[in-house]
């Protein structure tokens, strides 16, 4: 079992950056492909991005593709988000998630693939 905090947001304006992080305790966290997934206000929560545990793969959707990175340092675990040119779009709750998986070059998009999550970090972007 993995315990997820996550941290970084704020109220930014348009254009600015954030990174948020994701601080794991417990099981050891290189065992985990790791994601951040986000809900709007009345909207359901989407996949953002997501990194393999070997962090050789990482996929993004496609809206936040060529602005936000994903990685992760397993020496320090935790997870990360960098997040530029940000949009009003953006404003949303950022929650990280883990999957325990045998496979080191592996992730998932799927929502209920995860089997851990965090309570997640308001990022809200003004225009």
């Amino acid at each position: 079992q993995v315990q997820l905090v996550e941290s970084g947001g704020g109220l930014v304006q348009g254009g600015d950056s954030l990174r948020l992080s994701c601080a794991a305790s417990g099981r050891a966290f290189s065992v985990y492909a790791m994601g951040w997934f986000r809900q709007a206000p009345g909207k359901g929560r989407e996949f953002v991005a997501a990194i393999s545990r070997s962090a050789g793969r990482t996929g993004y959707a496609d809206s936040v593709k060529g602005r936000f990175t994903i990685s992760r340092d397993n020496a320090k675990n935790t997870l990360y988000l960098q997040m530029n040119s940000l949009e009003p779009e953006d404003t949303a709750v950022y929650y990280c998630a883990a999957r325990a998986t045998s496979n080191s070059d592996t992730y998932t998009y799927s929502l209920s693939g995860y089997d851990y999550w965090g309570q997640g970090t308001q990022v809200t972007v003004s225009s």
